[in-house]
């Protein structure tokens, strides 16, 4: 009776020390994943939401789950953010993955705007879950380092590009510049337009330039940010933790989890997230920018009551728990172009690539640093935020980094930072190329 009992308890210990997937026992999960690839493969998963959340659901965190465990990956790559990206990618590359499901991901992803469903829980509830005088004190000091991740990346481009016989204009304008420059939407399209107009190629041209070191510059950002998470975590002096500045606690109020409440923080975050698109019809900034300046003024002057402050930053927390390897999956699949990237492996190309983003990273840091911020926290915001793809880079590079609390600095990053850059671009243009 007793090795009857013992075999029972063997086996009980064995199945609760598997490891779990999306906080699921493996078993299930499987089962899961056969239920979804039988609709895949046989032409039965359903368009829209169901079809496109489950299968970034499941295939992310299974990619999410293999790139955390992976040593290479997991230790310089970025773990499972990066793999969760080009693992979609690769999918849709090659194409193992069905074009009809990828389609249906890319209007999830897009038309259906779960991506900025996405950002502006984040943007909202991190915010808001903010002590105010902690806001004021790191937002007035912010734009120094990232002044110095634009002038970083400069003169590191600028160095590189001539060792690798570019010229200074191509290096800048062509390489360093889209890198910088907030993503497409916010970046790269406005940027090949304002080419257009001052150089007389067709924007498309222009795009076709701008796009592989915008590709290739979100690869570097994102194992950048992974190699400064484990340089903090060996030399812990230059690292808060996830704490932008010493003295000033990011820190999130405890709170009872409350249902109720996360349908409230749904609301709060949509109605922040379409106030920033009507003021953007008014000042000519990128939505994201003017919802990060909203939120943040209703959260220094007290305007939103506690109740609605705990709850934003509760569904907060539950988009960031649950649907970041589904959103990087679906960045894989509608953003990424594996094609591009390829194409841009040239060593020379890599090369000036790489300068700008550590250049970037390192001016951040030096300046974060003389304004009193942690060098890695700010070189992973001021810096590879600003070397990213925008929105989709800045939730792959905080997920390296595991630092997804700093969103609201890597949107200044990204939005303001990039409307700077297209500033440049256009002053800048036709200085070198007059």
């Amino acid at each position: 009776m007793s090795n009857a009992n013992d075999t029972a308890t063997l086996v009980a210990n064995s199945r609760h020390s598997l490891p779990r997937i999306a906080g699921m026992p493996m078993p299930a999960f499987g089962m899961l994943s056969v239920v979804l690839l039988t609709a895949i493969y046989t032409d039965n998963l359903p368009a829209g939401m169901i079809g496109g959340l489950l299968t970034m659901m499941v295939l992310g965190e299974l990619l999410g789950f293999v790139g955390d465990r992976l040593p290479i990956v997991r230790t310089y790559l970025g773990g499972g953010a990066i793999l969760a990206i080009f693992g979609a990618a690769t999918l849709m590359y090659f194409p193992v993955m069905p074009a009809s499901v990828g389609e249906n991901i890319t209007q999830f992803m897009q038309g259906g705007d779960f991506l900025n469903f996405y950002i502006a829980a984040l943007i909202t509830g991190s915010i808001l879950g903010m002590d105010s005088k902690a806001l004021v004190t790191i937002g007035t000091r912010y734009f120094m380092p990232i002044i110095g991740a634009v002038l970083g990346a400069m003169a590191l481009a600028a160095l590189f590009g001539t060792l690798a016989g570019f010229t200074l204009s191509d290096a800048v304008v062509v390489i360093t510049l889209p890198i910088l420059g907030g993503g497409m939407g916010a970046g790269a399209v406005p940027m090949s337009q304002i080419y257009e107009q001052m150089l007389g190629q067709p924007a498309s041209y222009y795009i076709s330039l701008l796009v592989p070191a915008l590709a290739l510059g979100n690869v570097f950002a994102i194992v950048f940010a992974s190699l400064l998470a484990k340089l903090g975590d060996r030399y812990p002096s230059l690292t808060g933790n996830g704490q932008i500045m010493p003295g000033v606690k990011l820190e999130e109020r405890r709170q009872e989890l409350d249902i109720a409440a996360m349908g409230i923080g749904v609301m709060v975050a949509l109605g922040f997230y379409i106030g920033g698109q009507i003021i953007a019809d008014l000042i000519p900034l990128h939505p994201y920018a003017l919802m990060i300046i909203v939120v943040a003024l209703f959260k220094i002057f007290g305007l939103v009551p506690q109740t609605l402050a705990d709850a934003a930053t509760q569904w907060y927390g539950f988009v960031a728990r649950n649907w970041t390897f589904a959103l990087l999956f679906g960045i894989g699949v509608a953003y990424t172009d594996l094609g591009t990237v390829i194409e841009a492996l040239t060593p020379a190309y890599v090369l000036i690539v790489f300068a700008v983003v550590a250049g970037a990273a390192l001016g951040a840091a030096l300046l974060g640093k003389l304004v009193g911020f942690y060098p890695i926290e700010s070189a992973i915001t001021a810096g590879l935020c600003m070397a990213n793809m925008g929105g989709t880079g800045d939730v792959a590079v905080l997920s390296a980094a595991r630092r997804m609390q700093l969103m609201p600095f890597a949107q200044i990053s990204s939005r303001l930072g990039g409307a700077l850059i297209l500033l440049i671009s256009g002053l800048g243009v036709p200085l070198l190329f007059g």
